[in-house]
Order: structure tokens, then C-alpha cells, then sequence
């Protein structure tokens, strides 16, 4: 389908809605935190509040956007220095904006001539106050002549002079506005595919990746990752409207090996299982490199009984891994298939073909291993996240996220407790001789790095292991000494294995019973639940009712549970249960 972008409807609601709750990620001009409030209180209607706004949006007229936001919504009563200036002024509710405004102005209330009003423009956006104040005396003396009282004349020129300062051309505006406008027309219209394309034009950037897969996420639109029976060498979008991660964002594979992949796929049809993709494959393009990253991936995911552990699986040191083996089997399936002879019978000769090799009997990589591994080739954690497992700690112990730490004057005086996996650790030795440390941690948020120095490197160096999931915890305040003194701080005061950090920190489970609701099923389910998994956290239990206004408290003095993955999503599946940990 061929899109006329120039052509798009400007009164769209669809844009217009997605402009008012401020949805903006990802298109032209409107992005920023700052601007995505305003457009919120604004609730933008019309393509002319777009270009107000476009033009309001910089140092010095911000200050009007209030009083513009309150006049259009009749918060604040729209006012005229003069009746004659509704005419120019009411579309943006009698706020100057536009440098074109105060042209006309000039024109119609001092008879200005276009050649004056040209000067007038250019002496505003040059700041030449020389010129201006000789354009005063002829916009007054003009103004007196037609009959304007003469102090509310000279409230508009001083108001025009500090407008100088920041005056912005109207036509410039719309142009920006409207290149805005066809981006969020896209993102309202067209959501998978434009997302598609911001991210492939956001590649090399990790962190920009990662921000809009995260909208994408919030969208409602699933980011898929490579696959090559379905992905392109860019971001696509599949015919389920999901987008798939471009084969050409995977490290190690070159765009030669992609169109190698895509065109025989076109051609000839997806790839029936990974013996059909070598057979057919050019491997001289889609080299062992190229087909090794794609593994990583998780590309040959949606093929049936491999899975990513095979391609690497060794039978013994210095023996090849079963892709080499593969790749090996691709060459001399093709090589046969060019030299076979065909039989009297007009019959490929049977010799030609080349037994499959046997897929080695190992099991799966762990969660975390094939996580590592895609964020090898890729650049970030894209089927999940080393602390998914682990939502429960994060959501009842921690209180920060890790982007948070970089603006520690917020946080003074607080005890901040947070997770992450560590990412890089290193091990030194200062020029004193003493040794010391530094990490970094990621969570699901972002990453920070941390040093360790004298007897905190002594006591947590242990922990200082890439792929340790550990659990932080500790206070920001300002340094009391030395020549840093005043200068914001994070004093890490413990650190816990995150997989140790369950036992540890949660001894009682909260059982709110809504004694209104429950049945005789819902009872039957709960101490299915509670029995299933037997631990070490004591159950403490409440039974209120709203009907009798009573309720009844009671510890179970023999009841102990794990905190399992099944038990909390038993739990959150009873609506009549609400429950709580310390």
C-alpha cells in the first residue's frame, strides 16, 4: 500500500487523540518529558495548537504555555489590549506567538507598510534594538493618527520588545509541525510499521533500542526476536502485526549472509527444519560465523526438535560442534546435488544423498545461559531478563532502580535497596598497593557502575562475578571529609545473592481473607496451595468481613510455605485473597 504522506487529513482523530494523552515517543519535535506534559494539559484539537505549541516550546515563551493551555480550555479569560487585534490574535487566544502576528499588527494599527513590517521582523529576529527603537516613534506616531490611545499603544510595543527576544516565524513552525504531525499520523495509523522503522533507524544505539521496545511494549505490539523464517535484514512487521528483529541487527552477521537467507526463502519457500536451510543456503555468504550469531539468537528457535545448545554441543576436545557438522553436511549436500548423475531411468542417483547428522541428545541451555548468550550477539536481553525470576523481590524488597542512582541529590538521607545482575567486575590493585574493585549492574531499567575500595572490596569482592544476580543494599549522603566533602555519595552497607535473598528477608506470609466472598471451591483451592509447597515462611492469616464489620487475626502455628513461582500466581489468581510479605 503506497501512503501519500503529503496528502495525510489534518483533523485525523486518531493523531489528535494520540497528541492529547501525549503519546509522542518515537515521532518529530514532541518527544520530551517537558513537552509531553504540556500536551496533556493542552489537549491539542487542531493542527494550529500543533504549530503554537512548535513555536511556544523554547526558552523564554514557555512561560506563556500556562496561560495559553488555561485560555483555550476558558480557565482564564481571553483579553485584547485593543478590539482590532482579535482578528490576528484569536487563533492563538490572544497570545503573541508569531512574528507574522506582530507584522500584520503593525500594518493594521499603525499603517505600516509591508517593506516597514519586513524591517520590524528582521530587526526582532536579529535583536537590534538600534532599529527597533527607531520603529517605535513610527509605530506610535501611526497609532496616535488612527486614533489608539496612546498608553495602551505603548503597553503593546513593550510587549512586542520582550516578545523580540524570542519571536519565531509562524511559517517555519508549520512546517515543523507538520512533519511532526505525519510521524504521529504514522504512529497513530500505521503503529507496528512505523515502530518498525524507528527501530531500525535507531540501531547502533543500544539504549535507543531498548527505550522504544519498551514503548512498543506499552503499546500493546510484541517485539519478536530474529527468526529466518519470517524476519527481513531490517525490523519488520509479520503478518500477525508483531514486529521481528531484523536479522541484520545480530552481530557477526553481514547483510552478504542475510540476502543469502532471504532470497532463497523467497524463492523457494521457509526453511522446513535446519537440514533444509543448509542444503539450501549459499554458504559461502551464510558462512559458519554468520550461521553461529544466528544460533546465539535464537534465529533457528522456530525450527522443531533442535535447539540453541546443539549447534555448540562437542563430542570431546578438538572434535567439531554439531554446526560445523552441519555446515560440513550443507556443502556436501549441495556439492552431490551439482555433480549428480541422472540414471537411464531419468532418476537422481541415490548416492547423492547424504545422510542427516543425528542431533546430539543433550539438554536445553538454562534461561540464564541462552540470555547471556543473546546479549552477546545482539546487545541487550531481548526473550527476557536474567531478573524475571525474581519479580517477587524486586517488587516487596527494593526501592530504586539503578538509572535512578545518577541523580543521588534526590535520594540524600535515604536507604536505597535494589537488584541487578553484574555485567562487568574487575579486580585492581592502586598504586599504594592496596586492592580495590568495581562492578556493574543492570537491571530492567538500566545499568551503574559501583566501586568497592579498603574494607568494603574486602568484605563484598566475592560477589564481583559477571552473571552474579546479587541484591544491594545502602544509603546516598553527602561525604563529611576530605577534599570530595558535600559531594553526593552511595555507601553500600550489604549485598546478597538475589537467590539467597527470599529465605532471608521474608519470613511471614499475609493472608487478607474477604470472608463475603470466599466459597467452598476458593477455600479448597487455597489449601491446595498452601500445603502444595512447604517451607520456612510462616502464614499469618485475616479474616475480615464488611457485612458483620469483623475481623479475625490468627498465626498458623504449623503452616510453613515456600514463596514458589506456583504459590504467588495461585495467589494473584483468587480474587477473595489479598496477600502481603515481611
Amino acid at each position: 500500500m503506497q501512503i501519500d504522506i503529503d496528502g495525510i487529513p489534518l483533523d485525523d482523530p486518531k493523531t489528535f487523540a494520540l497528541y492529547q494523552r501525549a503519546e509522542t515517543n518515537g515521532t518529530f519535535q514532541f518527544e520530551s518529558a517537558g513537552m509531553q506534559k504540556y500536551l496533556r494539559e493542552l489537549k491539542p484539537d487542531q493542527f494550529a495548537d500543533l504549530i503554537a505549541m512548535n513555536a511556544l516550546y523554547r526558552p523564554g515563551p514557555l512561560e506563556y504555555i500556562p496561560t495559553f493551555i488555561k485560555r483555550k480550555h476558558g480557565l482564564e479569560k481571553i483579553v485584547y489590549d485593543l478590539p482590532e487585534m482579535e482578528e490576528l490574535l484569536r487563533e492563538t487566544y490572544g497570545v503573541t506567538v508569531y512574528q507574522e502576528q506582530v507584522m500584520l499588527l503593525s500594518q493594521k494599527l499603525a499603517g505600516f507598510t509591508k517593506g516597514d513590517a519586513d524591517v520590524l521582523r528582521k530587526a526582532m529576529g536579529k535583536k537590534d534594538r538600534a532599529t527597533l527603537d527607531k520603529m517605535k516613534g513610527k509605530f506610535l506616531e501611526g497609532t496616535a493618527q488612527r486614533g489608539f490611545d496612546a498608553k495602551v499603544c505603548e503597553k503593546v510595543w513593550t510587549d512586542w520588545e520582550a516578545f523580540a527576544q524570542y519571536a519565531f516565524n509562524k511559517s517555519h513552525s508549520t512546517c515543523y509541525a507538520f512533519v511532526a504531525y505525519q510521524t504521529a499520523w504514522l504512529k497513530a495509523n500505521y503503529p507496528s510499521e512505523y515502530m518498525a522503522s524507528v527501530l531500525t533507524h535507531s540501531q547502533g544505539s543500544i539504549d535507543k533500542i531498548t527505550f522504544f521496545m519498551e514503548e512498543c511494549r506499552r503499546m500493546g505490539i510484541s517485539v519478536l526476536g530474529p527468526d529466518v523464517n519470517e524476519s527481513q535484514l531490517q525490523f519488520s512487521v509479520n503478518k500477525q502485526g508483531q514486529i521481528r528483529f531484523g536479522l541484520g541487527a545480530v552481530k557477526g552477521v553481514g547483510e552478504a549472509a542475510v540476502e543469502a537467507l532471504v532470497a532463497d526463502r523467497q524463492a523457494n519457500g521457509p526453511y522446513k527444519d535446519i537440514y533444509d536451510l543448509m542444503r539450501r543456503v549459499n554458504l559461502r555468504a551464510a558462512n559458519r560465523k554468520a550461521l553461529e550469531s544466528l544460533a546465539y539468537a535464537g534465529a533457528f528457535d522456530g525450527f522443531p526438535k533442535s535447539h540453541r545448545a546443539h549447534f555448540f554441543h562437542s563430542p570431546g576436545e578438538g572434535k567439531p560442534t554439531f554446526l560445523e557438522t552441519l555446515v560440513r553436511y550443507g556443502q556436501q549436500s549441495q556439492d552431490g546435488a551439482d555433480s549428480a548423475q541422472v540414471n537411464m531411468f531419468g532418476e537422481l542417483d541415490d548416492a547423492a544423498a547424504i545422510p542427516e547428522p543425528t542431533l546430539p541428545a543433550i539438554d536445553p541451555w538454562s534461561a540464564l545461559e541462552q540470555l547471556h548468550y543473546e546479549k552477546e550477539v545482539i546487545g541487550f536481553y531481548l526473550s527476557g531478563h536474567p531478573l524475571d525470576d525474581h519479580r517477587l523481590e524486586i517488587k516487596h524488597l527494593c526501592n530504586t532502580t539503578l538509572p535512578e542512582l545518577k541523580e543521588l541529590d534526590k535520594l540524600n538521607g535515604r536507604d536505597l535497596a535494589f537488584a541487578g545482575i553484574v555485567t562487568k567486575a574487575e579486580h585492581r590493585i592502586a598504586k599504594s598497593g592496596k586492592p580495590f574493585g568495581s562492578f556493574s549492574l543492570e537491571d530492567h531499567h538500566g545499568t551503574h557502575e559501583f566501586m568497592l575500595f579498603s574494607e568494603d572490596y574486602m568484605r563484598f569482592k566475592l560477589y564481583l562475578q559477571q552473571g552474579a544476580l546479587l541484591f544491594v543494599k545502602g544509603r546516598a549522603s553527602a561525604r563529611t571529609w576530605g577534599r570530595d566533602e558535600g559531594q553526593m555519595e552511595f555507601k553500600i552497607s550489604n549485598i546478597d545473592l538475589l537467590s539467597d535473598a527470599r529465605d532471608k528477608y521474608f519470613s511471614k506470609l499475609n493472608l487478607l481473607l474477604d470472608a463475603d466472598q470466599l466459597d467452598e471451591p476458593s477455600i479448597q483451592e487455597l489449601g491446595r496451595l498452601l500445603t502444595a509447597t512447604p517451607g520456612k515462611c510462616k502464614v499469618n492469616l485475616i479474616l475480615n468481613s464488611t457485612t458483620t464489620n469483623t475481623k479475625l487475626e490468627t498465626s498458623s502455628k504449623h503452616l510453613q510455605v515456600a514463596l514458589t513461582e506456583e504459590l504467588v500466581r495461585g495467589l494473584d489468581g483468587l480474587p477473595e485473597v489479598k496477600w502481603s510479605l515481611n
